[in-house]
Formats: structure tokens, sequence, C-alpha cells
């Protein structure tokens, strides 16, 4: 006996409503003329690379360091308007920007 089958043994007078697709529109990121800073930093003795200088929302910048991170494999984080990323990626990161269409300025090394 399915699981629907013993719902109607319980509640015979109960009607099923169909639930409505949800489509999830693609958010698109807003686009700087100003170049982000992409930067080589060490921290407790680890290598992180950040960017910084994105001067559109809050949250398209929290949703392109989770782009970042999926596209790299790698972890990180989002603090104080900076995207910290675990490990020496510049030269990727760089890459994927350009790409979608970002400035960016390497700064350090």
């Amino acid at each position: 006996m399915s699981l629907e089958d013993q719902l109607k043994a319980l509640f015979p007078d109960h009607i099923p409503t169909v639930e409505e697709e949800v489509q999830e529109e693609a958010h698109e990121l807003w686009i700087q003329k100003e170049p982000l800073i992409c930067k080589f930093e060490k921290r407790k003795g680890k290598v992180n690379t950040i960017i910084e200088g994105y001067e559109g929302e809050i949250e398209d910048f929290k949703l392109l360091a989770k782009e970042i991170k999926q596209f790299l494999g790698v972890g990180g984080s989002f603090k104080d308007e900076q995207i910290i990323i675990q490990g020496d990626y510049r030269d990727k990161i760089m890459a994927y920007l350009k790409d979608k269409g970002f400035k960016v300025k390497r700064v350090g090394g």
C-alpha cells in the first residue's frame, strides 16, 4: 500500500491539491565599470585569494562568491565586503570574472 493510499484511508474527505511548478528566473549580476581587486594574502600561515571592490548589491556579491567557490571547487567565505577564497587562484578567478564581463585588476605579486 502506497503512502497516498494510506493517507486516503486515514482522511477520506481530503481532496489533494495540485502543486504548481515554480520557475526560477536567472539572476543577472550587475556589471560595474570599476575593476574588481584580486589580491593574494597570507592569513595565519594559509594562502588566500581576496576579491574586493564590488559596488553593487551585497546579495549579488554573495551570489558571485558562491559561483566562484563552486567553479573552483574550493572553500571560502564572504566577510566585510570581501570574497575570501582558500588558496592562490588569482589567474583562474580573473579569467572567470573576465568571462562574466567584469574588469579585474591584479594587486600584489
